[in-house]
């Protein structure tokens, strides 16, 4: 058995290569192989936003606080809010984040496949964050 303490992982900045704007990753659970399933708690300050990506098992993202949207590749934005439960099927191309004036906080759960839980794309734009 292990337990994580509160406060016992740092912080991170997610990295400007995946996210535009700010945006916190407190990890919550990243075990050793076998295991495949990881999760952060991903926390977007108003306008900040995921590259576009996929997850080669899926990802589960649960809200936590405040107002955020999500969009397909091809679908329409999506709000999402405190409780709401979001469901990305494996390989589905998609993006996240917080609203343009309300941050917005999520739990984030993937699984790896070949050592790897996502890949990354191109940025969603301006133009399209805004559609």
């Amino acid at each position: 058995m292990e337990i994580k303490r509160a406060g016992s992982q740092p912080s991170g900045k997610g990295p400007a290569d995946w996210f535009t704007g700010t945006v916190r990753i407190d990890p919550l659970h990243n075990p050793p192989d076998p295991a495949r399933v990881g999760m952060a708690l991903v926390t977007f300050e108003p306008g900040a936003r995921t590259a576009w990506h996929t997850h080669p098992l899926g990802q589960t993202l649960i809200v936590t606080v405040g107002c955020g949207w999500v969009q397909r590749e091809g679908g329409p934005i999506e709000e999402i809010r405190p409780g709401d439960v979001v469901w990305f099927p494996p390989g589905e191309k998609h993006w996240h984040g917080a609203s343009p004036t309300t941050a917005m906080s999520h739990v984030a759960i993937q699984e790896k496949l070949n050592g790897s839980p996502v890949e990354w794309m191109e940025h969603v734009t301006d133009e399209q964050y805004h559609r």
